[in-house]
This record gives structure tokens, C-alpha cells and sequence, in this order.
């Protein structure tokens, strides 16, 4: 399968369109409230009460970090289309990883969202990952987005299956990267990142998936020898891994 690029582009751009259209007129609960001292003032909890009102970067990043909310959903879907927004563009900086986006996204638990509004949050972390996939340089990693999208979803088997259909040199070359960038801790036996829910199921179907799909595509890219090592080794457990002349010395 190939994904052109501003036809990728289009289709995020349309998802953000959705979630706008979706969530207009959404608020947070009327009773909501939180620490004065550790999140913001009054004036501030009164913003998240007001319809569509547009939040300064800063109030945009403590409430979505926040997660002692009382009603979690109404707060993501009073900041969902500038936070979407803010996302693709690059302006979220989580400062504990995008497993951390991801996170607040579980919170909101929008799977279980009217069914047209989970429709649309679906579609824009969709459209937003085939989009990545087909970007040369994308301004959130592939291997950063997989982590928020599988925290976000709580599952990684979707995202993997779009990457591994689509047949482009671009989502080649994110695939070298995110081996590269994941193969220590997976040679390890553990996760890149700290799961929510369900990460010795990630971890398994994430090693098992690059051990099974990877290597050749990495190979046909050319990718450099060490990382196919690397890569192969992941198939391989016990002692015969650490002892294999290819092992590439790491220490946990």
C-alpha cells in the first residue's frame, strides 16, 4: 500500500477540522475544580468553563498534564481541537516522553465516547499517523507517535499493521530509526517507554514485530549491519542471544 503525502496531508488536516466541528461548544463540568496552588487560578479554571475560548500555550499544557481532574472526559474535550492542534504542529513538549499524551487521552477514555465523537478522535490519530509515516521529517518522530497512539488506544497491533502495509522508502527509514532507538531496552526485555496498561503485551507484540517484519525491509533499505544484528537478535532468547559474536555488548 502507498500513501501519497499531500493526500496524507489532507486527511489530518480534514480530522482537525472534524474535531473542531465535533467539540464546539464543549466545556468542563461546571463544578469542576483544582489545587489553586499546584494548577492555576480561579481565572484560569473559569477559561475551561467558557465555549471554544482559545488557551495561552501555558494553561493549555497544565491542563492537559494534569490528571487529578473530576471528570476527566469533559476536560480533554473542551481542549481536544487547539490541543490536536498543538500537537501536529509541534508546540506539546511533554516533559516525561509521549507516553505522557498518550496517558491523557486514556484518561479521557474516548473509546467510550458517544460513538461520533470517539469516531472522530479516531480518525485524527489515524489521519495523523499515516500522515507522520509519509512525512520525511516529521515534526513528532514515528517512533514518538507510536507510543502515544498505542497509550492512547491501548494497543499497538493497529498502528503496526498501517506501517507494516505501507510499502514507501519515507516509513522505511522511520522504521530504521525507531529500530535503532528501541532496540536497547527490547534486547533488555523491557518497553521503551512506561505503559499505562498492557505493556508486557506491548513489549512481546513490538519485539515479536520487528524480529518477524523488520530485518528484511531493513535490509532492502540499507540499513547498516550491526543494526540487522541488532534486530535479529530480538528473535533469538535466553543465553544464545547474549552469547551470539553479534551481541552488541550492551549491560542493564
Amino acid at each position: 500500500m502507498n500513501l501519497d503525502q499531500p493526500r496524507a496531508r489532507l486527511r489530518l488536516d480534514a480530522a482537525l477540522d472534524h474535531l473542531t466541528v465535533t467539540f464546539r461548544g464543549m466545556t468542563a463540568d461546571p463544578d469542576e475544580s483544582n489545587c489553586e496552588c499546584h494548577w492555576g487560578s480561579a481565572e484560569d479554571l473559569a477559561q475551561l468553563k467558557i465555549a471554544d475560548k482559545e488557551l495561552d500555550p501555558d494553561l493549555l499544557q497544565r491542563t492537559w498534564q494534569a490528571t487529578d481532574w473530576k471528570n476527566n472526559a469533559s476536560v480533554l474535550r473542551r481542549i481536544l481541537p487547539q490541543f490536536a492542534t498543538s500537537l501536529v504542529t509541534g508546540l506539546v513538549e511533554p516533559r516525561f516522553g509521549m507516553e505522557r499524551v498518550g496517558f491523557t487521552f486514556a484518561l479521557g477514555e474516548w473509546q467510550e465516547w458517544p460513538a461520533e465523537q470517539a469516531a472522530a478522535v479516531e480518525e485524527f490519530l489515524h489521519a495523523w499517523w499515516a500522515h507522520t509515516l509519509t512525512d520525511p521529517d516529521p515534526l513528532v518522530p514515528a517512533h514518538d507517535l507510536l507510543v502515544l497512539t498505542a497509550e492512547a488506544s491501548g494497543t499497538l497491533r493497529p498502528w503496526l499493521d498501517v506501517w507494516e502495509a505501507l510499502d514507501d522508502p519515507v516509513a522505511d527509514a522511520h522504521l530504521a530509526t525507531a529500530a535503532d532507538h528501541w532496540d536497547y531496552d527490547l534486547l533488555g526485555d523491557q518497553l521503551p517507554w512506561r505503559a499505562w496498561e498492557n505493556g508486557e503485551e506491548m513489549r512481546t507484540g513490538l519485539t515479536a514485530w520487528l524480529a518477524g517484519h523488520a530485518s528484511a525491509r531493513l535490509r532492502a533499505h540499507g540499513a547498516p549491519e550491526d543494526l540487522l544484528h541488532r534486530i535479529r537478535l530480538l528473535g533469538v532468547t535466553g543465553p544464545v542471544r547474549w552469547e551470539d559474536p553479534h551481541w552488541p555488548q550492551y549491560r542493564y
